[in-house]
């Protein structure tokens, strides 16, 4: 039976890095960032009722950008896109978990916890950084201002909860080499149990 690995994190904090170290290693990873970007595509059922509650087109496309300035200023908006984009994303994961061959899979979803996925995890792992590092790496990541930069790190659970309900944290705050450390001691750990 295969042991399911949830990964989150702050906005910024590495988790895109933990997942490729993953990856390399071998280990199937289900991305919940890129199952969402396929409700984006025309011809996807999700993309109808994106356009249907935002006015976000741009030259028949959805423009992520237009998209991401109205859902993290506006609560209500965000719950719209949500309550689209969530139960799509739920179903691919539960179908990739059903099939797959693995001893061990991870799945990165962002908002694990916000969106109750943690429930299809037999573990978490939290991927953290100082908020000050959060910030820097995101203000560069997404060319967004100090504000921009804070309002998305605020739409989230604080990082600081996040930890407290982790099975393992990787601190990503330092280098790559104290990250692969990290890694590396979590992995052992995570298959000793497996």
């Amino acid at each position: 039976m295969v042991k399911v690995i949830g990964i989150t994190g702050g906005i910024a904090t590495g988790k895109s890095t933990v997942t490729k170290a993953l990856k390399k290693a071998g280990y199937t990873v289900l991305d919940a960032d890129e199952i969402a970007h396929q409700a984006y595509l025309p011809d996807h059922p999700c993309y109808k009722q994106i356009i249907e509650h935002f006015d976000v087109l741009e030259e028949g496309a959805i423009s992520r950008t237009k998209l991401g300035a109205i859902v993290f200023r506006d609560e209500k908006a965000r719950k719209q896109l949500e309550d689209i984009i969530h139960p799509y994303v739920r179903s691919c994961l539960i179908e990739g978990i059903r099939k797959s061959q693995d001893a061990l899979l991870f799945i990165d979803v962002p908002l694990l916890f916000e969106t109750h996925f943690d429930d299809l995890c037999d573990a978490i792992i939290v991927v953290s950084a100082s908020r000050e590092i959060e910030i820097k790496r995101l203000m560069a990541r997404n060319h967004f201002s100090l504000e921009e930069a804070s309002r998305r790190i605020a739409s989230q659970m604080p990082l600081e909860e996040k930890v407290k309900r982790a099975t393992y944290v990787i601190d990503n705050s330092y280098d790559r080499m104290h990250l692969k450390k990290c890694i590396d001691r979590v992995m052992k750990e995570i298959r000793m149990h497996v």
